[in-house]
């Protein structure tokens, strides 16, 4: 039985894409990486909750075959921004996340040397002066 339920995963991991542009963030590769774990005896692994990997598996299937999208159909695809699945795909590549830490770096670095403090007890000062303006 637990030569079938690695089966079942191996199948799921073949199918699911890999986004290479979410390198290290992608779902895919994630799952490729916890299978690998958990499998490690490959066919011959002993799995100690079977239901509990039974469920995971029909669970995760069920995302990648977009059971949830085609059994709830959206009357229209539009979103708050306005932005398309592409330009959303493009925001959240990992470069370009990685090049707004970039431009925000110089931004982050000013306030940390505004708002540091000087010694410890001027930190707890800071800290109350913040909070006291959070109330007001």
């Amino acid at each position: 039985m637990a030569a079938s339920r690695y089966r079942r995963f191996l199948k799921l991991c073949e199918e699911w894409p890999v986004d290479e542009t979410k390198r290290g963030r992608d779902l895919g590769a994630y799952l490729r990486q916890r299978v690998a774990q958990a499998f490690r005896e490959g066919e011959n692994t002993q799995v100690s909750e079977p239901e509990a990997c039974d469920q995971m598996c029909e669970s995760l299937a069920r995302l990648h075959a977009n059971y949830y999208k085609l059994k709830y159909p959206r009357p229209r695809d539009t979103n708050f921004s306005g932005l398309s699945l592409e330009e959303y795909k493009l925001i959240l590549s990992t470069d370009t996340l990685e090049e707004f830490k970039e431009m925000n770096k110089g931004m982050w670095k000013k306030l940390q040397e505004k708002f540091a403090p000087r010694d410890p007890e001027e930190k707890h000062k800071a800290w109350a002066r913040a909070l006291s303006r959070l109330h007001t």
